[in-house]
């Protein structure tokens, strides 16, 4: 029997919110579905109903024409259905081949075969490439080690739907690749893929069709790409035209705010050395490993510096740590909002409001009408969306988390230096043009800004200059003029990779 994924009359309520309002729609077996919305139109949502992490108020998910009844992450599974969340789900103390078989642990008589555990993680991992091992800890793995871990996960269980939530956000594009082409090798397989993505390109390049939510309805529809423009996907999405998603700025440049000489650390035992200029955005660009967040992180004073020392404004900063960073203007968003960003259990508020309450207090009373006033307006600038101030951010969606964070430093006055690593991880179309033009702002205001991103045209749309990393190193810079696509990609790739592409080319020719 053919496959074939239907949601049918699908709606979910949470307090204060209706997160999804009759969805219904199909995709046949063997295809790669697209689906498609804003921040908050309620994708995630439905995603999580189709893994079974949560219930629908309403409607039911029918697979090859019976209505299914799991009310579990367990009871989706042994229905034949995967779900690989954008927020990792893997335990960090265990090492990949547990992660990859729990629950299902290979055993004789009882006693857990790792002998075995280890060869079926193996062969999983090879499907999905980068070379990890299955007995490392999850936690010493990279973002994107871990993202292929998750994938090789679904594999793993032979699910005749796999749905991909925003699978490439923390892949480089080598990664990204292997991906696709493991997307294209399950079409042919005849499974369902259902993709989630911001990233349009990705859209049109794997879906054979897409549905599209905005608001937690039903707005858009296509069996077929074909035809089918950007501006349609655009349209359909946010409701508005959106000319030119980066809108790079030019302006005028000062001194040196941020100064970065010989620093070294656990996680980045080479020196690196770099400024950026009053009103500049520098760019930091490289594959998954190269350092870029490990850098970022030592600037900050997040992780211990080795050797070398941290500059603002002409005037080192002793102390190094979190707290004095904050202190003297410089501000992180980490790659990582969950773990590392967002402060679970609290208001939407109280997450952004957290650091600058020395502001709000200057008699030791604490002014609640002010926070209250601060947050309110963040979450209009940013379009944050949410039913109230007051609701916990963990109901928000990914991308809303996101945009509370960056609202967290936007609201301290004394901000000299901000830094972000993917700044727009997971965060639709229009939301990502938003926070652009919220960094053109800063930046003409005199901040100096610091990006990390995977997405290469991300860096080239909206960076004044880029630094290349390579394997813990800074390796080559490229100036707004100069910037080249293929020159940076190269730089970035390991000279070995560099050399294999260069003997594949001769061959071929």
């Amino acid at each position: 029997m053919t496959q074939s994924l239907a949601f049918t009359d699908i709606s979910k309520s949470f307090p204060g919110v209706k997160a999804l309002q009759n969805i219904s729609f199909s995709v046949p077996g063997g295809s790669v579905h697209g689906l498609l919305g804003e921040n908050g139109a309620g994708k995630s949502t439905l995603i999580k109903i189709l893994g079974g992490d949560i219930t629908p108020d309403t409607g039911a998910i029918v697979l090859e024409g019976q209505q299914q009844n799991y009310t579990s992450v367990m009871g989706a599974m042994t229905a034949g259905i995967a779900v690989v969340h954008q927020e990792l789900q893997l335990v960090p103390e265990l090492s990949v081949g547990e992660n990859l078989t729990l629950g299902r642990f290979p055993n004789k008589g009882g006693v857990v075969s790792f002998r075995d555990l280890h060869a079926r993680a193996r062969k999983a991992l090879a499907e999905v490439g980068g070379g990890i091992d299955s007995r490392a800890k999850i936690a010493s793995l990279s973002i994107g080690q871990r993202q292929m871990v998750e994938i090789a996960k679904a594999i793993m269980f032979e699910a005749k739907v796999i749905a991909l939530d925003e699978p490439t956000s923390s892949l480089s594009s080598t990664e990204s690749e292997v991906l696709f082409a493991l997307v294209d090798k399950l079409r042919a397989q005849g499974k369902i893929i259902l993709y989630v993505s911001h990233r349009l390109d990705e859209i049109f390049r794997l879906c054979n069709g897409c549905t599209i939510l905005r608001d937690g309805k039903f707005a858009f529809h296509a069996e077929s790409m074909e035809g089918l423009t950007r501006d349609d996907i655009v349209r359909a999405m946010v409701g508005r035209e959106i000319a030119d998603i980066w809108g790079w700025r030019g302006r005028d440049q000062g001194q040196t705010r941020l100064s970065v000489d010989g620093v070294t650390g656990r996680r980045l035992s080479r020196p690196a050395s770099f400024d950026i200029k009053a009103g500049e955005i520098l760019g930091l660009f490289g594959l998954i490993g190269a350092g870029r967040s490990e850098l970022f992180r030592l600037v900050y004073g997040a992780d211990p510096i080795w050797n070398g020392s941290v500059g603002v404004d002409g005037k080192k900063v002793s102390a190094r740590n979190p707290k004095r960073s904050i202190t003297i203007g410089a501000m992180f968003c980490p790659e990582d909002r969950k773990a590392d960003g967002i402060v679970q259990g609290q208001s939407v508020a109280e997450n952004i409001v957290i650091s600058t309450r020395r502001n709000f207090s200057p008699f030791g009373l604490l002014s609640r009408t002010k926070e209250k006033a601060v947050a309110e307006d963040y979450v209009q600038k940013l379009r944050v969306r949410t039913p109230s101030i007051r609701q916990n951010i963990v109901n928000l969606s990914g991308g809303n988390q996101q945009k509370t964070i960056l609202a967290r430093w936007l609201a301290e006055n004394e901000l000299k230096v901000l830094l972000v690593d993917e700044p727009t991880r997971g965060i639709d179309v229009g939301a990502k043009a938003e926070i652009y033009a919220i960094l053109y702002d800063l930046a003409a205001r005199g901040v100096a800004i610091g990006v990390i991103s995977s997405d290469l045209p991300e860096v080239m749309g909206v960076c004044d200059r880029i630094l290349v990393m390579r394997q813990g190193s800074i390796v080559e810079e490229f100036r707004r003029g100069d910037f080249n696509e293929h020159r940076i990609l190269e730089a970035a790739l390991p000279a070995s990779s560099v050399q294999q592409d260069t003997v594949s080319q001769e061959t071929a020719s």
